[in-house]
């Protein structure tokens, strides 16, 4: 039948995203509600910035449960229509706790073997895992007795780990190597995460109003600080919740080398970007307030591009709501920016780092300029490896790639290209 113009046109309607925006909503006015709290009591140390974390995740996790029901998601694995008999399943939970053990006495190894782990921002990190170590301990036996009773396939990764361990039969290798790079992730980024939350609070929270609203620098920085305090508070409690009652729990850790390398390079203690590292781009460079000093206007508008940047990549850690993680997949994203692109926390970042250095001008040379404009497109050549390895990982997923064929079709720039079509056609 041929189409007339009062045919309506077929609906392309976005794939369903894992988390609500609700989530995210409910942890932005936790975080807001403390701060505003902080702020006038002149709380600005490391246990209020801890205490952000719960302010940020309960509300998330309340919001879940008590809204999203995300608990009933069969991508949780838990039948609750009746638990089974603790004598049918105590064998698999002393089995599991075996694995659980171990792997955590294997990540307690290497950060007590590594000594960057004891100095800077990474001690505070260590103060808290250190204090969280035994809680951890006695409520994972109780935690892991009830979990087992209502899971449909209790035989997880920490099993197959703990049976390979006692020698019993029906382990799979794949599921133990999925366990151990799970945790790999969160061992990693959560001391990162941990040790970063203080400085980032405190800045924050000591600043003086009388003076960021006079002047459109010291407010640009105060609210950059902000969207950094928010995308940590985030993203610190997507590495704690990763239970299956909050369907928030980790499906896959990235199994490919390449992923794992870009996205390392990225974080202390591997970071190539850190001054004087490989890829330090800021040698004879200035900053963006360097350069427009002298010009008001440019400097206020370019603040206010930089902290829309910096927004645009908190929102994406938000969109997360409790299940922010690297390098795994835990649900896939559709809704907030990733209705626009499938990375907004990399455009946002890349081009912030672009504008605020300013890269082609230089306060040396002519050759440090050329320098750090290559070392910078080196830096964002990074982040599009990063993606292309984060894509290969999550193409496993059908609900991905049922993703990633919409975006193609409706992503903004498809949007674009159709405008640039339409307009070529009418001229």
């Amino acid at each position: 039948m041929a189409m007339t113009a009062a045919t309506p046109i077929a609906a392309d309607p976005r794939p369903p995203s894992a988390v609500s925006g609700g989530a995210g909503l409910a942890g932005i006015a936790g975080v807001f509600a403390w701060i505003m709290v902080a702020r006038h009591y002149h709380m600005d140390g490391p246990y209020a910035a801890l205490v952000n974390l719960v302010a940020c995740g309960v509300p998330m996790a309340l919001w879940s449960l008590l809204v999203d029901k995300v608990h009933r998601n069969l991508s949780t694995g838990i039948d609750w229509t009746g638990p089974r008999p603790w004598r049918e399943t105590i064998d698999i939970s002393l089995t599991k706790l075996a694995g659980l053990w171990i792997t955590w006495g294997g990540i307690a190894l290497i950060y007590a073997t590594g000594r960057f782990y004891w100095i800077g921002n990474f001690a505070f990190a260590m103060w808290c895992l250190t204090w969280a170590a035994p809680v951890l301990f006695v409520c994972s036996v109780p935690y892991v007795l009830w979990i087992d009773r209502r899971l449909v396939a209790p035989r997880d990764g920490a099993w197959m780990l703990g049976a390979w361990m006692t020698g019993q039969a029906g382990v799979e290798r794949e599921a133990i190597y999925n366990h151990l790079r799970s945790w790999g992730v969160k061992a990693f980024f959560l001391a990162f995460m941990l040790g970063g939350l203080p400085g980032g609070f405190g800045e924050f929270v000591r600043g003086d109003l009388s003076v960021v609203l006079r002047d459109p620098v010291a407010l640009s920085l105060w609210l950059i600080a902000l969207m950094f305090l928010i995308d940590m508070a985030f993203a610190t409690v997507g590495y704690v919740l990763t239970f299956r009652p909050l369907d928030s729990h980790i499906r896959t850790a990235n199994p490919f080398a390449a992923a794992w390398m870009a996205a390392l390079i990225c974080y202390p203690p591997l970071t190539l970007m850190m001054d004087g590292g490989v890829l330090d781009y800021h040698i004879g460079t200035a900053s963006w307030t360097y350069w427009l000093q002298w010009h008001p206007v440019l400097l206020a508008l370019t603040g206010a591009v930089l902290v829309g940047l910096t927004g645009i990549y908190a929102w994406a850690t938000v969109a997360f709501g409790p299940r922010f993680s690297n390098l795994t997949n835990r649900g896939i994203l559709t809704h907030g920016p990733y209705r626009w692109t499938r990375h907004p926390a990399y455009w946002s970042k890349n081009l912030f780092w672009w504008i605020s250095t300013v890269p082609l001008l230089s306060t040396g040379s002519l050759v440090d300029a050329a320098r750090a404009t290559l070392t910078l497109m080196a830096v964002s050549g990074v982040y599009y490896w990063r993606a292309k390895t984060e894509e290969r990982h999550l193409m496993l997923d059908p609900d991905y790639r049922a993703y990633n064929d919409w975006i193609l079709r409706n992503g903004a720039i498809a949007l674009v290209l159709a405008w640039v079509r339409r307009r070529g056609k009418a001229v």
